[in-house]
This record gives C-alpha cells, structure tokens and sequence, in this order.
C-alpha cells in the first residue's frame, strides 16, 4: 500500500470508530443532564448530529475501501448494536440515526483508488472532524470544569468526563498526525498505556453503575480494574516496554465479560444504570484495542 492509499485507508477506518464513538459519548452526556442543564443538553445534541454527519460520510467513502481486519473485529458495530441503539432511544428520548448502524454493518473490504479526488474528499472529511472534535474537546472540559467547580450537575462520573476527553483527545491526534503524513500510528508501548487506562477505567466505570445487589458481577469488574492496574505498573517499571501477550490475555477477558454485560443489559437480566448504548459502546472499544494489539 503506497502512501497516498495508506493516508485514504487509514483516516477512513479512523473516522469509521472514532465517529462513532465521538458521537455516542454526546448522546451520554446529554443523557446525563438534569432540566438545570438543558443548555448543556442541547449542546451535546448539536454533537451528536454532527458526528453522525461525520460517521456518514466515512461510511459512504470507506464501502469498499477499509480492510478486512477491521470489518472483521467488532470495533465499529456488534451483534448488539442495532437492538442497543433501538432500547437507548427507548429508555432517553434521545433520536439515533440508526440507518448508520445498518450502512456501517454492510461496509465491504477491498482496496482503493487514491487518486486525487478520492484524496481531496478525504482530506476535507479530515479538516471538518478535526474542527469538531476540537468544539467537543472545549465542549466537555467546560463541563468537566463546571461539575468539579459544583456549578453543573450530571449523573456522569468526573473521571468519565476525563476519560471521554482524553478518548476524543486521542481521535484528534491520529487526525492531525495523517494530515501530516504521519501515518505508522502510536507505538505499542503507547498504545498500550492509553487502552490498558481506557479498559481499567471502563471496569470501575461498569463497578460504581451496577445494582449493589450484583455482588458477583462487581467482584469481577474490580478483579479486572486491577488486573490492568498491575499492567500499568509494570509497564512504569520497564520505563514503558510493551507487554503484550499479558495485555492481550487482560484484552480478551474485559471483552468476554463485556459481552456477556451487553447481552445481560439487553435482556434485563442484570440491574444497573447502564444504557445498553454504553454497554455495547464499551465492548466495541474492547475490540479496537484487541486488534490493535493483533497488529504488532
């Protein structure tokens, strides 16, 4: 794969997770607000229209153009997604352009024609999410400020407010670093840093919104904050080598309990303040790092 073919590819199955992603962490915190913070509300609507017009256009450029592994890993939709989006619109009120769901499902594999065109579309799809992203990073550090100042309440967490900043943070280098030409992406030991935080923190995330009556599922969920607390710490005390195999063995065993979180929330089978979005939200991250860490 040339340079020009490698820059289509890769901001494309960039856009086609982390649109996604952008988009339903905006539809989180819209979720979140009280009648106080219907300002803030609206807000975060604006976003998640934005993103979906964002995913929309990776979708109709990336049919056909994205690889295999990709499509293949779960990271952008799961066998859970179209009913989690069907029950969260349900249980919020909140609109979900589901027609995505269903495009992105049906995105084929092959390989693409980067030339100039195809170049140019991409390039201007790069510009206007970087844009956004950059409202939506100001966006929830304003939140962030307000809540830890008491100015503004929401049922979300402090640290998924951090959590979701340094998700969309991350979304805005791989932006800026394929406009550049930088395109060989994070290394291993970054990448492992920043999804060992991201997977511990889904689990207390998971831990502090189940029922207090889930005893089991919450000793699990504590077992795996720990279990990538310890990865961290040994990768400190390397000075940042790359543990994959151990990395992936934790990877693999959030996924499998996420998965069964996901299918337990939809059958509401499991009492918790989980929306089913955020469940199959947190396992489609799950996936991403799985096959990054495939890669290497």
């Amino acid at each position: 794969m040339d340079s020009r073919e490698k820059y289509v590819v890769s901001s494309l199955e960039l856009h086609l997770f982390f649109a996604r992603i952008m988009k339903e962490h905006s539809l989180f915190l819209k979720a979140g607000f009280t009648p106080a913070g219907a300002e803030f509300a609206e807000r975060a609507e604006f976003f998640k229209l934005e993103f979906e017009k964002i995913l929309r256009r990776a979708i109709i450029l990336g049919n056909g153009a994205v690889r295999k592994c990709v499509l293949s890993s779960g990271e952008l939709v799961t066998e859970f997604t179209d009913r989690a989006e069907r029950q969260t619109q349900c249980l919020t009120g909140i609109k979900i352009d589901r027609e995505l769901t269903r495009m992105e499902s049906t995105l084929r594999c092959g390989s693409v024609n980067a030339d100039s065109a195809i170049c140019e579309r991409v390039g201007a799809l790069n510009r206007d999410a970087l844009r956004l992203v950059n409202g939506l990073i100001e966006f929830k550090e304003k939140i962030l400020s307000r809540v830890l100042n008491c100015r503004l309440f929401t049922v979300n967490y402090p640290l998924l407010i951090e959590h979701i900043i340094r998700e969309a943070k991350l979304y805005r280098d791989f932006i800026l670093c394929a406009e550049r030409g930088d395109l060989d992406g994070k290394s291993m030991r970054e990448t492992e840093t920043f999804w060992n935080r991201i997977m511990m923190e889904h689990a207390l995330f998971i831990r502090g919104l189940l029922d207090p009556a889930e005893e089991e599922l919450i000793k699990t969920s504590d077992t795996l904050a720990k279990d990538f607390e310890a990865l961290l710490g040994r990768a400190r005390e390397r000075n940042g080598e790359a543990i994959r195999d151990d990395s992936l063995a934790a990877a693999k065993r959030i996924k499998e309990f996420k998965t069964a979180g996901v299918d337990g929330i939809e059958s509401c089978k499991i009492k918790s303040l989980i929306l089913p979005l955020l469940a199959d939200h947190v396992l489609r991250e799950a996936n991403h790092y799985i096959r990054l860490l495939g890669e290497q």
